[in-house]
């Protein structure tokens, strides 16, 4: 979902110079323009979906139709939800940004990576600290 916004608006991928820091201003403001317009999608999905959801109830005779209604309805609000919960992520990122933290790893500190934050730019984990965690839990879940 998150992936179909930031293609729709077409940010190209950053190409990191030679020699370049890590995270310098002008990663921080490219990751920050694609966070923001990310939120900015969303937010727009979320008004639009009220929009329709007001505009269109109607209350069906049929029991066949009311049931497709609602299905519609229930499917469109587990979307917007899981939206909100990516939103409240993407707010964490960009407060990540002003605090200096953002593309370093929560778990050990090192370098996320230019090409693991293009892919998920609300990434907190290195690739490997996510790995960890994601086998972790899988053996919780046994």
């Amino acid at each position: 979902m998150a992936e179909d916004l930031l293609h729709r608006k077409q940010f190209p991928p950053y190409q990191a110079k030679k020699g370049e820091e890590y995270m310098n201003a002008k990663q921080l403001a490219h990751f920050r323009s694609i966070l923001t317009a990310l939120k900015d999608e969303m937010l727009e999905d979320i008004e639009r979906t009220v929009h329709t959801m007001q505009d269109e109830a109607t209350v069906f005779a049929d029991p066949n139709d009311r049931a497709s209604q609602e299905s519609d309805i229930a499917l469109e609000l587990r979307n917007r939800d899981r939206e909100r919960k990516l939103i409240k992520k993407v707010d964490e990122s960009l407060g990540r940004i002003e605090g200096g933290e953002y593309g370093y790893c929560d778990s050990c500190g090192v370098e996320i990576g230019l090409k693991r934050l293009e892919a998920r730019p609300t990434a907190t984990m290195c690739i490997d600290c996510k790995t960890l965690e994601e086998m972790r839990e899988k053996q919780v879940a046994k």
